[in-house]
């Protein structure tokens, strides 16, 4: 090889070498750009997600609030007052005490409620069994909880979502529904869990555009924020269920 030829050699080789660096060091600053807006959009997703459990859990407070003040008025003031009258018409002591003492277990369950942790603390089949005992207790509805298979543990701001999907299909069943009879599934399987709420009142057709009293699509937008799936089945006069699924 002569000397002309290891020349143009040496300059592809270094042509060759120069396209080589530039392209490896065109891939990094892509590949870092890519890195940076995942890392920036996972930020992003991560504190829309904080935020939706925090206005989540402060839902659950208003609701819980709204609760006590109808217990306060529609059931312990009852109470009172029969109390009250049961002294006036020189009722036997021990009625008056049956009825202060039912008193005294109401208030009890309210401070319970109150307490702020008290959700933070709870599973939420515990959580769901509170409501369902409330709804009995107070005449609200008939309701019934099943639980299926093992209980397992759940992060606590998924359940906390789920919760609040099941206030909203249980408020919307007592104010708007006028159903007699509610019923929840609990179903824990092995790579999966399946809650399902149904009632038996009014329904509505799917078909329409409007269903602003269930919130539907904020259900929904609910269950995908926590990765899981809800659908709902409605029919007029039919009733309504929702159905959840989140894959364990």
């Amino acid at each position: 090889m002569d000397e002309k030829e290891i020349q143009s050699f040496l300059i592809i080789s270094s042509v060759v070498l120069f396209m080589l660096i530039i392209t490896m060091i065109s891939l990094f600053l892509l590949f870092k750009k890519r890195k940076n807006a995942l890392i920036l959009k996972n930020e992003f997703a991560e504190k829309h997600f904080e935020q939706e459990i925090s206005k989540t859990k402060i839902e659950i407070r208003e609701e819980t609030f709204r609760n006590i003040s109808w217990e306060l008025h529609d059931n312990i003031g009852q109470l009172i007052t029969l109390a009250k009258i049961q002294l006036q018409n020189n009722s036997s002591v021990e009625d008056v005490k049956e009825t202060l003492n039912k008193c005294i277990k109401e208030l009890r369950v309210l401070s319970k409620l109150i307490n702020p942790d008290a959700l933070k603390n709870m599973s939420l089949d515990q959580a769901v069994t509170q409501e369902i005992d409330r709804f009995n207790r107070l005449n609200f509805i008939e309701a019934k909880l099943s639980i299926k298979g093992s209980q397992i543990k759940i992060d606590n701001k998924i359940e906390i979502v789920f919760f609040r999907i099941l206030q909203e299909f249980f408020s919307n069943t007592i104010k708007h529904a006028k159903a007699t009879h509610l019923d929840i599934i609990l179903d824990y399987q092995t790579d999966m869990l399946t809650i399902i709420a149904k009632d038996n009142g009014l329904g509505f057709d799917l078909n329409e555009q409007n269903h602003s009293g269930i919130g539907l699509s904020n259900i929904k937008n609910r269950a995908k924020l926590v990765n899981a799936n809800a659908t709902i089945l409605s029919e007029p006069n039919k009733g309504t269920e929702l159905t959840i699924t989140y894959k364990l």
